[in-house]
Parts: C-alpha cells; sequence; structure tokens
C-alpha cells in the first residue's frame, strides 16, 4: 500500500511540476523572444551574470551561445572583455532588488553596453536600466512565501531560465545559418 500511495504522489508531484513550467513557458511573449535573439545577434561582446543557480542557468545559456558561434563571456571570469558600445549585458534576477545585479547593471549602462534583463518582477530593480526587460512570468523567491507550487522558491524561473536559453540559441543558430554540426564542432575537447 505504502508504494502505491508514493507512486500517486510521485505522480502528483511531477505533473504538478510540468504544469507550472509549461504555464511559465506558454505566458511567455513570443516578441520578447524575437527581440532578444535581435539583441544577441547585434552584440559584438555578450557577458552574462546572475547569482545563484540563475547563474548556473546563465552559464548554460553562455555555453550554448559560445556553441552557437558568439563572443560570450561570464562575469567573474578573469577573460570578460571591457563592456562598452555594440557589446550586450545579460543579467537575471527573478526576483529583483539583488545589489550586486544593480551595480553590475548600473557599469554596464554608464559604459555604453546594451542590457538584456531576464526578471519575473519587471517593477523591480535594475530593469529601469535595462533596454530590453524579458518578463518570465513565473514563481521566484519573491512571491514564495504563501505559495502552494510544486517547486520551491525560484525553480520554476530557473527551469524556464534554461529552457528559453537553448530556445533562443536554437533562433540564433538558424539565423547565422549554421547547422548542428557546425554547433557541435565548437565543443570543447578538453573534458
Amino acid at each position: 500500500m505504502a508504494s502505491q500511495q508514493n507512486s500517486s504522489t510521485w505522480s502528483n508531484q511531477l505533473n504538478g511540476a510540468m504544469e507550472e513550467i509549461d504555464t511559465a513557458m506558454k505566458l511567455i511573449d513570443e516578441s520578447d523572444v524575437k527581440s532578444a535573439v535581435k539583441e544577441i545577434l547585434a552584440a559584438k561582446n555578450i557577458a552574462f551574470y546572475a547569482g545563484g543557480r540563475e547563474g548556473l542557468m546563465m552559464r548554460a545559456l553562455a555555453m550554448r551561445l559560445f556553441h552557437a558561434g558568439l563572443d560570450v563571456h561570464v562575469v567573474g571570469d578573469m577573460t570578460v572583455p571591457h563592456l562598452g558600445s555594440g557589446d550586450l549585458f545579460i543579467l537575471t534576477c527573478g526576483p529583483g532588488n539583488i545589489s550586486t545585479a544593480e551595480a553590475l547593471a548600473g557599469v554596464a549602462s554608464r559604459d555604453g553596453a546594451r542590457i538584456l534583463y531576464f526578471t519575473a518582477q519587471p517593477n523591480n530593480k535594475p530593469a529601469q536600466l535595462a533596454d530590453l526587460v524579458f518578463k518570465i512570468p513565473a514563481q521566484t523567491m519573491a512571491d514564495d512565501k504563501a505559495s502552494v507550487a510544486v517547486l520551491p522558491m525560484g525553480s520554476t524561473f530557473e527551469i524556464a531560465i534554461l529552457i528559453l536559453g537553448d530556445l533562443i540559441t536554437n533562433a540564433v543558430r538558424e539565423a547565422r545559418g549554421e547547422d548542428l554540426a557546425k554547433m557541435r564542432s565548437r565543443h570543447t575537447n578538453m573534458e
């Protein structure tokens, strides 16, 4: 009997989690995706920043855009170039109001880089500094306190960024006229 109950609980948890992700992804505005792809394609250098688990999702996007042939960097690594005019700073701060994200957006803006900002809270800082605010309508730590969601804290937002990043990469690759073999050819041989 216990295994049936665990199976039911697992099934309910899985279905609830998938529904949360599905809902968030379906509410993303397709025009925002097209605008993000346009910003990415126009950039000379691209630098990424996010903290915590969102930072892992940004690293995944940076890696895929590197595989797609773009000049990308992750803030904190030694190879991040000076960002200025013609460059793009991509950051995510699901709940908004994170001091490091605000400070880095301020530097990028001051020095002339464009800013693409992924968030679930478009009215919170540093949205006012962004050239493009990309809203991902998903739960974050800013609104999880009274939640009945299956996925904890900002997990839905983070998973949405991961999926969105791969879909954006597909659009970038297609716009550049590159097939998957070309993308695979850029994958590291140092692992």
